[in-house]
């Protein structure tokens, strides 16, 4: 890898494995082998190496699929011969050592156990400082806005280097500068977080929590006016192409849908491992309304009435004194629920292999990695027909309505009882999602949006 040093930001080396742990419920593999790290020559033919900018606020990749998305896409782009470049803000990524990584500076102040004194005197002095911490403070999140503005710093130095620039989800106004100053860009829309509103304001408790639910998602102001501004798009799934056009109002003819990827090697079946006939699985990469946790604890109630030996696994954890805590303790089935954060990989696919079925109960997804993560392992899953979970699963598992948790406690029985069905099920997703979700493909079809982004700049 050829380390460059950028003036005023940090270039990191090799992303290595954070500890080989998962903080939530979507993880990828660490230390997959590295393509040549050699930089290229910009495109001079069209089916030419690229040099690509990948720009990504929050990179995570052990608590969420953005960062998920990230590090996979970064990987099979480089194997396909591209040079990439991921520009990040805090949380960084996990990269491979083919991928150079430029760690730009962030408060990350939401992150932060304690934000009032998260504050330091230098803020006085640096109002972009200041903002991100009052902004978080007064309960707004500043991380989209205040990136794209580093991020522009960043390209009005070090632009000319890159054929095109691909935003991973900040649509911040940084974008638009970028088209004026013609740079080919194109933006990833993992869903519009106008979803994540719709259901936070559903399920607030009152006047007060649903003024800060308006607050904290204030940005999908900047979001929406970025969006339908683009020329081209990428949608990880056609439901979330379809609430793309109807929220943010974009073009429909600039969106192109582009599945993401499993890394099969890692999840996969593990017939070393035997199963557990009454064991539940799910994950949570955060607990808020719209993963549906309440309604899987409610739907996991109503089976243990007829199956008491039932037991609940879970991948991640719930907030303490959140509403799946409470819900927990008002259920009393605490004793039947066991939570697992901060393991390995190898553990995790452990988990997944013991459970009979898994199951995943968001309201909402714009792709479902879980889904596709527990198809990947072998395991029947049961899913809600929210956003695009029906697109992921498909004939390979059962679907229930959202929010349904009769419907949920059927559909977990049903299985529980029906060994032969399940095996069957865990057959067919495995075969799905082999031969649908690949990175290879993702980045293939990703590459296309990128000429076509280029092309109408020339």
């Amino acid at each position: 890898m050829v380390l460059r040093q950028f003036p005023g930001h940090r270039l990191a080396g090799p992303g290595l494995s954070l500890a080989e742990s998962v903080a939530g419920a979507s993880g990828s593999a660490p230390g997959a082998a590295a393509a040549d790290s050699t930089p290229v020559a910009s495109a001079t033919t069209p089916d030419g190496p690229l040099r690509v900018c990948l720009l990504s606020y929050r990179s995570d990749p052990y608590s969420g699929g953005q960062g998920v998305y990230v590090k996979y896409l970064s990987r099979a782009l480089a194997r396909r011969g591209h040079d990439v470049t991921v520009v990040s803000g805090k949380p960084y990524p996990d990269l491979d050592p083919a991928i150079d990584l430029v760690e730009l500076p962030g408060e990350n102040v939401v992150d932060a156990e304690d934000r009032l004194r998260a504050f330091q005197l230098e803020y006085l002095r640096e109002p972009a400082k200041l903002f991100e911490w009052a902004s978080v403070l007064t309960g707004g999140f500043p991380d989209p806005y205040a990136f794209g503005r580093r991020a522009v710093e960043f390209l009005e130095d070090r632009g000319d280097e890159f054929d095109v620039v691909h935003d991973n989800q900040s649509l911040c106004y940084g974008l638009l500068d970028l088209l004026e100053r013609d740079l080919p860009t194109v933006a990833t829309i993992h869903h519009p977080i106008t979803a994540d509103r719709e259901i936070a304001l559903d399920h607030a408790d009152g006047l007060t929590e649903s003024l800060f639910v308006r607050r904290w998602y204030r940005f999908l102001r900047m979001q929406k006016r970025v969006a339908r501004q683009l020329p081209h798009v990428i949608s990880v799934s056609a439901a979330t192409k379809a609430r793309t056009v109807a929220d943010f109002g974009v073009d429909p003819a600039s969106i192109s849908v582009v599945h993401n990827g499993i890394d099969t090697d890692l999840f996969r079946p593990r017939p070393d491992v035997p199963e557990r006939s009454n064991r539940i699985m799910t994950t949570v990469s955060a607990d808020v309304p719209l993963k549906g946790a309440r309604y899987l604890l409610e739907a996991f109630a109503k089976l243990r009435d007829s199956n008491p030996d039932a037991e609940l696994v879970v991948v991640g954890e719930f907030d303490e004194g959140g509403t799946a805590a409470t819900t927990i303790e008002e259920l009393g089935v605490a004793d039947a629920i066991a939570t697992h954060s901060e393991i390995s990989y190898d553990r995790m696919t452990e988990l997944y292999a013991s459970a009979a079925i898994a199951v995943v109960p968001s309201l909402y997804e714009g792709f479902g990695l879980p889904a596709a993560e527990a198809m990947a392992c072998g395991v029947p899953t049961v899913a809600t027909t929210g956003g695009a979970l029906p697109e992921v699963v498909g004939e390979a598992g059962r679907l229930v309505p959202p929010g349904d948790a009769d419907a949920l406690a059927t559909a977990m029985d049903e299985l529980l009882e029906s060994p032969g069905v399940r095996e069957r099920l865990g057959d067919r997703a495995r075969e799905r999602v082999t031969r649908t979700f690949d990175w290879d493909r993702t980045a293939r079809q990703t590459v296309d949006t990128y000429r076509q982004a280029i092309d109408a700049h020339r």
